[in-house]
């Protein structure tokens, strides 16, 4: 079912300003780079509408209007996504999925309109990190993923959440998972973790509750969506660990930030998979902007970003991560110089330049407009 939401955003001059669309028949209208690119959209004076999924009350501030559904099956994406990528009004459409990537760059072949391709991730690497990923449904999602390349290739503007990713192209602009703001938050009395992001084991969720099980004296906060194969087992290990482990499900990026502020470490214990070898989570620039250290395992792509910061720790697995937290929890001195270090790092590392600004620009490029200023962060 469609649910659709008019914002009190639009005044009397609104149709003077040009209407954006951000088409996903693949990700939740909570998502964080979502949010990032509809403020940054906002702030450089443009109209957004989102038609994605979800609960529209998730969505991010100052829409035009957003266009939500339930989350479809596999096989139901691509109709979704050509049914979203024609209803899309916009002058320029914005992917976030290979699906929704295919199905907007077909709809503006068709009408005089612009396409920008958003990919955050490796589309086939990460079909090696889903267990779905077998089978018909493995062959399904490589064609998904191929569709999205190539509509990628063809887009007027190709947006990449990193540097290695569509290396093939020789022009690509690079719009990284990073916070608008450096925060300095209080940290809590009582020593307590957090990961945000999506909860799965692949991404190091038994390690996580591992670690705080051993450690005796942490706490953990998951906040994110968990991954269904991984429920049931996360059920049984938290009645046994009581309120130290406390699972908050989907959040609003703001809402998980307020919950994450505080914390004494932020996990990202990726396992060594195709999809992560060479990625760089957002949740790490996040922590660190948010003075938080980081907990992460030494893949290269993050351990560059942890030991560039020196405010954080490598560790290869949860018991490592315990001995790593009763450390922390027994020289709260010497953690409180990584809360600083953190906050230090991101206030003057030139990542945080290259965030949902770089996205603003790209559209004005594609409607011809004059640079604002404030698409830039």
């Amino acid at each position: 079912m469609i649910q659709l939401r008019r914002t009190a955003g639009s005044d009397a001059d609104a149709p003077a300003r040009p209407l954006v669309s951000i088409v996903t028949s693949g990700h939740d209208v909570a998502d964080a780079r979502l949010h990032r690119h509809v403020s940054a959209l906002v702030r450089a004076g443009m109209r957004v509408e989102v038609l994605g999924l979800g609960d529209a009350a998730d969505a991010p501030a100052g829409l035009e209007r957003v266009r939500v559904t339930t989350r479809p099956p596999l096989w139901r994406r691509p109709l979704l996504a050509a049914e979203l990528a024609w209803r899309a009004k916009g002058s320029v459409l914005i992917s976030l999925d290979p699906e929704s990537a295919f199905a907007a760059w077909t709809r503006v072949r068709l009408t005089r309109r612009s396409v920008i391709v958003d990919v955050h991730e490796d589309y086939r690497a990460v079909l090696e990190d889903r267990r779905w990923s077998r089978g018909l449904a493995k062959v399904a999602g490589r064609v998904l993923a191929q569709s999205g390349i190539l509509a990628a290739r063809r887009a007027d503007v190709t947006v990449v959440a990193d540097s290695h990713l569509m290396t093939e192209l020789p022009e690509r602009v690079v719009v990284r998972n990073v916070p608008d703001v450096v925060e300095n938050g209080a940290r809590d009395d009582s020593p307590r973790a957090v990961y945000v992001g999506d909860v799965r084991a692949s991404r190091g969720l038994f390690e996580m509750v591992d670690a705080v099980e051993r450690s005796e004296v942490w706490s953990l906060d998951l906040v994110g969506p968990v991954a269904a194969d991984d429920r049931d087992a996360l059920a049984s290990r938290v009645a046994a660990l009581g309120d130290r482990v406390r699972i908050h499900g989907r959040l609003r990026p703001d809402e998980s930030w307020r919950i994450a502020a505080g914390a004494w470490a932020g996990f990202s214990l990726l396992h060594d998979t195709p999809a992560f070898r060479e990625a760089t989570p957002s949740k790490i620039y996040e922590y660190l902007a948010h003075g938080i250290p980081v907990l992460a395992t030494p893949l290269h792509a993050q351990a560059c970003l942890v030991e560039d910061a020196a405010a954080g720790a490598l560790v290869p697995d949860g018991d490592a991560a315990a001995r790593q937290l009763d450390a922390w929890a027994a020289d709260p001195d010497a953690h409180a110089a990584l809360c600083r270090a953190a906050l230090d790092w991101a206030s003057t590392s030139s990542a945080y330049a290259e965030g949902s600004g770089r996205m603003a620009a790209a559209v004005e490029a594609a409607l011809g407009m004059e640079p604002t200023g404030t698409a830039r962060v």
